[in-house]
């Protein structure tokens, strides 16, 4: 069973927006870090923003001013609005709910199967 399910992807001209949701598809579990990765073709996995459970937020820098993380904790939510999109933002987007240590390390972390976002120039 797929824990959590991305959705809100689609094609997009350049400079346009798009707004990824991820919510929980079942079952119960703890995490205090939500985020978005993207993977393109040929190309490895990347941060795009990450948001704690005490509001800390971090973006990549190639987003940073153009896309924003928030999230809806009664709901279990993560969303990801998207604004003045490029041709290379086209990817795909995942989402992940995880328990990160104190150390840093992950204690465990789970994975939604992406949502394809198509941004043409």
């Amino acid at each position: 069973q797929v824990p959590l399910v991305e959705s809100g992807g689609g094609l997009v001209q350049a400079g346009g927006s798009l707004r990824l949701s991820c919510v929980p598809s079942g079952g119960v579990f703890t995490v205090n870090s939500r985020g978005w990765y993207r993977q393109a073709p040929g190309k490895e996995r990347e941060m795009v923003a990450t948001i704690t459970e005490d509001g800390s937020i971090n973006y990549a820098a190639n987003v940073k001013g153009r896309f924003a993380i928030s999230t809806d904790y009664a709901r279990k939510t993560v969303y990801l609005q998207m604004n003045g999109l490029k041709s290379e933002d086209s990817g795909l987007y995942f989402c992940r709910a995880a328990w990160v240590r104190e150390d840093g390390g992950v204690g465990y972390e789970y994975w939604g199967p992406g949502t394809l976002v198509n941004v043409s120039s």
